[in-house]
């Protein structure tokens, strides 16, 4: 399970990492909203470990953009400020549980397996393209209502693509988002062409219209036109 965790406190932040590391979980973490925002912007989380005051932003604002992008993240929300309006401002923004600090890093770990287990129970999450459909929890693509078989990041790449159609996706961001922080294994460009070409030869192959389209210069755009 992929967590992030969003602390400024440099102490905290390294042990609910070495913590959450130690249950099994795979962490990432950031200490500012800027890097914060980013990370949300190109990966999925199954849970989002989220401090309110950020030195650079309102952690609330996380949420918003999490909630205007239709991302179904799992948020926890942490902070120091035990008032009720924050509660209340959290929980209506879409975060699934707050968490006052200080808190026990075992109790910080089990409501992160509630969310994730009660998010995991709410069902298959569909995302439809015209004619293709895919299922984000069984991690299945159809065409037409034909199953389709992709690769890892195949898949991988044609969530991004829908989830950011009618956007130019730079080369860059593509690599960042398949590979994350390992992209340096991404010395160039060519797993990119290569993956494009594998998915588009396959959604041909299935019935489906050709939606990537190159922009010269820029990267990709999954688009009608």
């Amino acid at each position: 399970m992929k967590v992030l965790i969003v602390e400024d406190e440099p102490a905290l932040n390294r042990s609910i990492v070495e913590y959450l590391s130690s249950q099994q979980y795979l962490c990432e973490s950031v200490n500012n909203y800027r890097d914060a925002l980013a990370k949300t912007e190109l990966y999925h989380y199954d849970c989002i470990v989220l401090d309110i005051m950020l030195p650079d932003g309102n952690g609330l604002n996380i949420l918003r953009e999490l909630q205007s992008a239709k991302k179904t993240d799992g948020v926890i929300i942490i902070s120091a400020r035990n008032e009720l309006d924050d509660k209340i401002d959290g929980l209506r923004l879409g975060a699934d549980d707050y968490l006052t600090k200080p808190f026990h890093l075992p109790e910080l770990s089990m409501r992160i397996a509630a969310i994730i287990r009660r998010k995991n129970q709410q069902g298959s999450v569909m995302l439809t393209f015209e004619e293709i459909a895919l299922d984000t929890s069984a991690k299945t693509v159809t065409v037409n209502s034909q199953n389709i078989m992709l690769t890892r990041k195949e898949y991988e790449l044609l969530v991004y693509l829908i989830t950011n159609k009618n956007r130019v996706l730079s080369k860059n961001a593509i690599a960042e988002h398949l590979w994350g922080d390992d992209m340096d294994i991404a010395d160039n460009y060519d797993f990119i062409y290569a993956h494009i070409k594998n998915l588009r030869k396959k959604m041909l192959q299935a019935g489906a219209r050709d939606y990537i389209h190159s922009v010269y210069g820029m990267g990709y755009k999954f688009a009608l036109v």
